[in-house]
Protein backbone atom coordinates (compact mmCIF):
# COMPACT_ATOMS: atom_id res chain seq x y z
CA UNK A 1 0.00 0.00 0.00
CA UNK A 2 1.07 3.34 -0.75
CA UNK A 3 0.90 5.57 2.21
CA UNK A 4 0.96 9.08 0.21
CA UNK A 5 3.80 9.99 2.87
CA UNK A 6 6.51 11.06 0.45
CA UNK A 7 7.13 14.69 0.91
CA UNK A 8 5.48 15.00 3.61
CA UNK A 9 6.97 16.46 7.06
CA UNK A 10 6.38 14.16 10.17
CA UNK A 11 7.99 15.70 13.66
CA UNK A 12 8.76 12.70 15.76
CA UNK A 13 9.54 13.34 19.84
CA UNK A 14 11.67 11.24 21.44
CA UNK A 15 13.44 9.69 18.65
CA UNK A 16 16.63 9.08 19.07
CA UNK A 17 15.93 5.17 20.11
CA UNK A 18 13.14 3.12 20.95
CA UNK A 19 9.23 3.03 19.44
CA UNK A 20 10.50 6.52 18.57
CA UNK A 21 13.10 5.73 16.47
CA UNK A 22 11.18 2.61 14.81
CA UNK A 23 8.54 5.71 13.60
CA UNK A 24 10.78 7.77 12.20
CA UNK A 25 12.23 5.40 10.48
CA UNK A 26 9.50 3.84 9.29
CA UNK A 27 7.99 7.53 7.85
CA UNK A 28 11.18 8.22 5.99
CA UNK A 29 11.15 4.60 4.23
CA UNK A 30 7.72 5.79 3.06
CA UNK A 31 9.52 8.85 1.70
CA UNK A 32 8.51 11.72 4.29
CA UNK A 33 10.90 14.50 5.47
CA UNK A 34 11.76 13.99 9.13
CA UNK A 35 12.48 16.30 11.57
CA UNK A 36 13.31 14.31 15.33
CA UNK A 37 14.19 15.39 18.66
CA UNK A 38 15.53 13.90 21.99
CA UNK A 39 17.26 15.26 25.09
CA UNK A 40 20.55 14.06 24.20
CA UNK A 41 21.70 16.17 21.50
CA UNK A 42 24.50 13.42 20.24
CA UNK A 43 22.18 10.66 20.14
CA UNK A 44 19.78 12.32 18.29
CA UNK A 45 22.67 13.54 15.83
CA UNK A 46 23.70 10.26 15.31
CA UNK A 47 19.76 8.68 14.65
CA UNK A 48 18.84 11.50 12.07
CA UNK A 49 22.24 9.96 10.45
CA UNK A 50 21.22 6.82 10.63
CA UNK A 51 18.21 6.92 9.36
CA UNK A 52 19.17 9.44 6.39
CA UNK A 53 21.80 6.72 5.18
CA UNK A 54 19.47 3.78 5.49
CA UNK A 55 16.27 5.81 3.54
CA UNK A 56 17.86 8.67 1.78
CA UNK A 57 15.33 10.52 3.19
CA UNK A 58 15.72 14.04 4.56
CA UNK A 59 16.18 14.00 8.15
CA UNK A 60 17.16 16.13 11.00
CA UNK A 61 17.99 15.64 14.15
CA UNK A 62 17.26 18.38 17.38
CA UNK A 63 17.78 18.42 20.87
CA UNK A 64 14.98 18.73 23.37
CA UNK A 65 13.21 19.30 26.50
CA UNK A 66 10.26 17.35 26.28
CA UNK A 67 9.29 18.87 30.19
CA UNK A 68 10.52 22.89 28.87
CA UNK A 69 7.99 24.99 26.91
CA UNK A 70 10.67 26.76 25.27
CA UNK A 71 12.51 23.79 24.52
CA UNK A 72 9.19 22.63 22.55
CA UNK A 73 8.15 26.29 20.63
CA UNK A 74 12.31 25.71 19.65
CA UNK A 75 11.66 22.41 18.12
CA UNK A 76 8.44 23.23 16.65
CA UNK A 77 10.37 26.58 14.87
CA UNK A 78 13.37 25.18 13.95
CA UNK A 79 11.52 22.54 11.87
CA UNK A 80 8.94 24.93 10.39
CA UNK A 81 12.18 27.17 9.18
CA UNK A 82 13.74 23.71 7.95
CA UNK A 83 11.31 21.92 6.28
CA UNK A 84 7.86 24.05 6.01
CA UNK A 85 4.49 22.63 7.37
CA UNK A 86 3.92 20.02 9.09
CA UNK A 87 1.66 17.33 8.60
CA UNK A 88 2.33 15.12 10.90
CA UNK A 89 3.05 15.05 14.56
CA UNK A 90 4.30 11.34 17.06
CA UNK A 91 3.48 12.60 21.09
CA UNK A 92 5.89 10.94 22.46
CA UNK A 93 8.31 11.02 26.01
CA UNK A 94 10.13 8.91 28.04
CA UNK A 95 8.06 7.24 30.72
CA UNK A 96 8.04 9.06 34.26
CA UNK A 97 9.97 6.47 37.27
CA UNK A 98 8.04 3.55 38.69
CA UNK A 99 7.24 3.70 41.84
CA UNK A 100 3.95 3.09 44.37
CA UNK A 101 1.85 6.27 45.90
CA UNK A 102 3.21 6.74 49.17
CA UNK A 103 7.08 7.10 47.18
CA UNK A 104 5.62 10.18 45.52
CA UNK A 105 5.80 13.78 46.16
CA UNK A 106 4.38 16.46 44.92
CA UNK A 107 7.12 17.35 43.00
CA UNK A 108 7.36 14.11 40.90
CA UNK A 109 3.66 14.32 40.36
CA UNK A 110 4.55 17.44 38.79
CA UNK A 111 7.39 16.35 36.75
CA UNK A 112 5.03 13.79 35.31
CA UNK A 113 2.79 15.87 34.33
CA UNK A 114 4.96 18.35 32.57
CA UNK A 115 7.16 15.38 31.32
CA UNK A 116 3.90 13.73 29.80
CA UNK A 117 0.81 15.78 29.93
CA UNK A 118 1.71 19.15 29.44
CA UNK A 119 4.46 18.09 26.38
CA UNK A 120 1.62 16.61 24.39
CA UNK A 121 -0.51 19.99 24.87
CA UNK A 122 2.30 22.19 23.82
CA UNK A 123 3.17 19.52 20.99
CA UNK A 124 -0.10 19.55 19.21
CA UNK A 125 -0.74 23.36 20.26
CA UNK A 126 2.82 24.77 18.05
CA UNK A 127 1.80 22.35 15.04
CA UNK A 128 -2.17 23.04 14.81
CA UNK A 129 -1.57 26.39 12.48
CA UNK A 130 1.02 24.50 10.28
CA UNK A 131 -1.61 21.50 9.79
CA UNK A 132 -4.70 23.98 9.40
CA UNK A 133 -2.69 25.89 7.01
CA UNK A 134 -1.63 22.24 5.06
CA UNK A 135 -5.99 21.59 4.92
CA UNK A 136 -5.36 18.97 7.43
CA UNK A 137 -2.84 16.87 9.24
CA UNK A 138 -2.59 13.46 11.32
CA UNK A 139 -1.56 13.93 15.32
CA UNK A 140 -0.46 10.33 17.07
CA UNK A 141 0.44 10.09 20.75
CA UNK A 142 2.02 6.89 21.92
CA UNK A 143 1.01 6.41 25.35
CA UNK A 144 0.62 2.94 27.14
CA UNK A 145 -1.68 -0.28 27.40
CA UNK A 146 -2.08 0.77 31.18
CA UNK A 147 -4.37 3.41 29.94
CA UNK A 148 -6.70 0.59 29.99
CA UNK A 149 -5.40 -1.71 32.24
CA UNK A 150 -3.57 0.23 35.12
CA UNK A 151 0.13 -1.31 35.60
CA UNK A 152 1.03 -1.65 39.62
CA UNK A 153 4.36 -0.07 39.36
CA UNK A 154 3.68 2.63 36.77
CA UNK A 155 1.10 5.08 38.78
CA UNK A 156 2.35 8.24 37.32
CA UNK A 157 2.11 6.77 34.00
CA UNK A 158 -0.98 5.40 34.52
CA UNK A 159 -2.46 8.42 35.41
CA UNK A 160 -0.89 10.98 33.44
CA UNK A 161 -0.78 9.01 29.88
CA UNK A 162 -4.83 8.47 30.51
CA UNK A 163 -4.74 12.27 30.33
CA UNK A 164 -3.13 12.22 27.14
CA UNK A 165 -5.41 9.57 25.71
CA UNK A 166 -8.45 11.88 26.74
CA UNK A 167 -6.65 15.02 25.55
CA UNK A 168 -6.59 13.54 22.38
CA UNK A 169 -10.24 12.06 22.09
CA UNK A 170 -11.64 15.19 22.62
CA UNK A 171 -9.31 17.28 20.16
CA UNK A 172 -10.25 14.61 17.73
CA UNK A 173 -13.62 15.99 17.64
CA UNK A 174 -12.93 19.31 17.64
CA UNK A 175 -10.70 19.60 14.86
CA UNK A 176 -12.13 17.23 12.42
CA UNK A 177 -13.93 19.48 10.46
CA UNK A 178 -10.55 20.89 9.94
CA UNK A 179 -9.33 17.34 8.80
CA UNK A 180 -7.32 17.05 11.67
CA UNK A 181 -6.89 13.60 12.89
CA UNK A 182 -6.00 12.46 16.47
CA UNK A 183 -5.44 8.81 17.20
CA UNK A 184 -3.39 7.48 20.29
CA UNK A 185 -1.75 4.37 20.16
CA UNK A 186 -1.10 2.33 23.36
CA UNK A 187 2.21 0.15 23.23
CA UNK A 188 1.99 -3.30 25.03
CA UNK A 189 4.98 -4.94 25.83
CA UNK A 190 7.72 -3.83 23.37
CA UNK A 191 11.07 -5.16 23.26
CA UNK A 192 12.66 -1.62 23.94
CA UNK A 193 15.50 -0.26 26.47
CA UNK A 194 12.43 1.11 28.77
CA UNK A 195 10.69 -2.19 28.85
CA UNK A 196 14.12 -3.89 30.46
CA UNK A 197 14.43 -1.28 32.95
CA UNK A 198 11.40 -2.07 34.06
CA UNK A 199 11.95 -5.63 34.10
CA UNK A 200 14.98 -5.20 36.21
CA UNK A 201 13.02 -3.04 38.70
CA UNK A 202 10.16 -5.62 38.73
CA UNK A 203 13.06 -8.77 38.64
CA UNK A 204 14.75 -6.82 42.56
CA UNK A 205 10.94 -6.79 43.99
CA UNK A 206 10.30 -10.33 43.15
CA UNK A 207 13.26 -11.40 43.63
CA UNK A 208 13.98 -13.18 40.69
CA UNK A 209 16.38 -12.64 37.15
CA UNK A 210 14.71 -10.42 34.64
CA UNK A 211 15.27 -12.99 31.88
CA UNK A 212 13.11 -14.70 34.22
CA UNK A 213 10.46 -11.60 34.28
CA UNK A 214 10.36 -11.66 30.19
CA UNK A 215 9.58 -15.04 30.65
CA UNK A 216 6.94 -14.97 32.92
CA UNK A 217 5.44 -12.04 30.85
CA UNK A 218 5.30 -13.55 27.28
CA UNK A 219 4.07 -16.97 28.72
CA UNK A 220 1.01 -14.49 29.63
CA UNK A 221 0.86 -12.87 26.24
CA UNK A 222 -1.55 -14.43 23.51
CA UNK A 223 1.01 -14.19 20.82
CA UNK A 224 4.23 -15.49 23.69
CA UNK A 225 6.20 -12.89 22.74
CA UNK A 226 7.44 -9.44 22.88
CA UNK A 227 6.99 -6.74 19.93
CA UNK A 228 9.13 -5.21 18.39
CA UNK A 229 9.14 -1.91 18.09
CA UNK A 230 9.17 -1.72 13.75
CA UNK A 231 5.95 -3.60 14.45
CA UNK A 232 4.26 -0.75 16.42
CA UNK A 233 6.03 1.90 14.02
CA UNK A 234 4.08 0.25 11.09
CA UNK A 235 0.74 0.63 12.80
CA UNK A 236 2.05 4.56 14.12
CA UNK A 237 3.00 5.12 9.90
CA UNK A 238 -0.24 4.25 8.86
CA UNK A 239 -2.08 6.30 11.33
CA UNK A 240 -0.20 9.14 10.45
CA UNK A 241 -0.61 9.09 6.25
CA UNK A 242 -3.40 9.88 4.34
CA UNK A 243 -4.12 6.20 3.86
CA UNK A 244 -6.03 6.37 7.21
CA UNK A 245 -7.75 9.87 6.53
CA UNK A 246 -10.92 8.33 7.54
CA UNK A 247 -9.70 7.32 11.32
CA UNK A 248 -9.95 9.89 13.99
CA UNK A 249 -10.05 9.18 17.81
CA UNK A 250 -9.41 5.90 18.12
CA UNK A 251 -6.98 4.05 20.76
CA UNK A 252 -5.20 1.59 18.76
CA UNK A 253 -3.79 -1.30 21.00
CA UNK A 254 -0.38 -2.63 19.76
CA UNK A 255 0.10 -5.52 22.43
CA UNK A 256 0.12 -9.02 21.06
CA UNK A 257 -3.68 -9.33 22.56
CA UNK A 258 -2.26 -8.53 25.59
CA UNK A 259 -5.54 -6.31 27.05
CA UNK A 260 -8.33 -8.19 27.71
CA UNK A 261 -11.27 -5.46 27.83
CA UNK A 262 -13.30 -5.05 24.95
CA UNK A 263 -13.67 -1.45 24.77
Amino acid sequence: MDLALQGKTVMVAAASKGIGYAIALQCAREGANVSIASRDPVAIAAAAEQIAAQTGALVKGYSFDAKDVASIDAWVHATLEDFGPVSGLVVNAGGPPPGQFEQFSDDDWRAAFELTLMSAVRLIRGVLPSMKSLGGGSVVAVTSSSVKEPIDILLLSNVMRSGVTSLLKSLSQQYAPDNIRFNNMMPGLINTDRLTGLNIKRAQVLNISADEVRQQQEAELPMRRYGEPQEFANAAAFLLSPAASYITGVTLAVDGGKIKTVW
